[in-house]
């Protein structure tokens, strides 16, 4: 049964609490984005946001290069460019790069990304040598080279099940074949720069140059990986370089704090501007500002996401969606307490007035974002990125933390309509 001697809470007090725990919420937040915690402690340390933010090759510095592929005109021509990717990935992997990044760029282009590196001649060397692959039996001996492989790729068995099947040159068939008869019922393993990455038992003698790599454990991702590391001595494609170009880290330091020098006094200039227009409802403007800018840079370092300069230019667009979304809320607002509507209909109005209007133009942003990383390569998709992250964070904060923001100022009693709007 229901109290009925129990009083209805102070709607001023709940906002108060509200208020204030939101403002803490936020301090603590900013805290950690600025200095981590736990450094020196027993408890993880959660990074400084700005230092958990992966940088692009544009802001640390790095070589990047753009190759051109021949089109043989086969009909294989796109597999060919996967598997070029794919060796190109795992040499530089193989050789440290781990951060590296290899991506096509067009229909028949190829560009590679490699930070922290000022020499392109280093990074070159590594794409232009072929790896080393034997075909290797129990002693130790190598039966084979990689050369011989003319192809790999996935297949499937005379079972259904996954396995890797391959095609050898006139000498590397009769090689291999002489091979198989001499090891019948033992291993041959295949090595890659010395480390093994497949052993499989000879069940038959393997004449004609054509053979099948199975196991019973093998996965369809398995068996691509593994047809591609066996083509890794050689290119499937002949590359062209068109075009090589060093980033100094210094210069990308450089560009980064000039990039966020800009945007501090761009975010500053707005915020004073948003209060000398709207008053309180430009504070709440600018809390939603400060939280924005907060969940954009936690989901740029939780997705592990890539800044780039241009992606800098994306984060501050969206902070120019964000606040454009609630300067069309307050004006609204404010034609609903020009015709004399009470203050907390006025912003229930207006919300529902701009709501349509903020929706249309955020996803139509949404969208020109996706398609720029769906087509565009590099720092273009740098910026597409994180436009689409601040035009979605922009419209959430809109709808919903402004509006929170403005109703817990109503609860508050502060009903002079001139303190909301001019």
């Amino acid at each position: 049964m229901a109290n009925k001697n129990a009083k209805p809470k102070n709607p001023r007090t709940r906002a108060v609490v509200s208020l204030v725990a939101i403002l803490i919420v936020v301090a603590v937040a900013a805290y950690v984005a600025l200095f981590g915690v736990g450094k020196g402690t027993m408890i993880n340390y959660l990074k400084p946001w700005g230092e958990a933010i992966s940088l692009g090759l544009d802001l640390r510095g790095g070589v990047y290069t753009v190759y051109q592929a021949e089109d043989d005109g086969s009909d294989e021509f796109e597999t060919k460019m996967s598997s070029t990717v794919g060796i190109l990935t795992s040499r530089l992997t193989r050789q440290g790069f781990t951060e590296a990044t290899v991506t096509r760029q067009g229909t028949d282009r190829i560009r590679v990304e490699i930070p922290n590196v000022s020499d392109p001649n280093e990074i070159l060397r590594i794409i232009g040598t072929p790896a080393q692959l034997y075909f290797v039996d129990e002693d130790g001996n190598n039966i084979m080279e990689g050369s011989m492989v003319k192809n790999a790729q996935a297949a499937q068995d005379e079972n259904g099940r996954p396995c890797v099947a391959f095609e050898l040159n006139d000498e590397g068939a009769k090689i291999f074949a002489e091979a198989t008869a001499a090891n019948l019922g033992k291993t041959i393993s295949i090595t890659l720069d010395g480390e093994t990455i497949s052993t499989a038992t000879v069940n038959s003698v393997i004449a004609g140059g054509r053979g099948e790599i199975t196991s019973p454990n093998f996965t369809t991702d398995e068996v691509k990986n593994l047809s591609t590391l066996i083509l890794s001595g050689a290119l499937p494609l002949n590359l062209t370089q068109l075009e090589v170009s060093a980033i100094s880290a210094t210069l990308g330091v450089e560009a980064l704090d000039r990039a966020i020098q800009a945007g501090i006094i761009g975010v500053a200039l707005v915020m004073i501007f948003m209060i000398f227009r709207y008053r309180l409802c430009g504070v709440v403007a600018d809390i939603a500002l400060t939280v924005y800018i907060m969940i954009v840079v936690l989901l740029l370092a939780l997705t592990g996401a890539q800044l780039t300069l241009p992606g800098v230019a994306g984060i501050i667009l969206g902070i120019g969606m964000a606040v454009d979304a609630n300067v069309v809320i307050f004006e609204r607002i404010r034609e609903e307490v020009a015709i004399g509507r009470p203050l907390a209909s006025s912003i229930k109005k207006g919300f529902s007035n701009a709501l349509s209007a903020i929706i249309d133009a955020n996803i139509t942003t949404i969208i020109a974002a996706v398609v720029l990383y769906a087509f565009g390569t590099g720092t273009i998709r740098g910026f597409a990125l994180t436009l689409g992250i601040g035009v979605a964070t922009s419209m959430f904060t809109a709808v919903f933390v402004t509006h929170k923001l403005l109703d817990i100022f109503a609860d508050l009693g502060i009903k002079n309509q001139k303190l909301y709007v001019r």
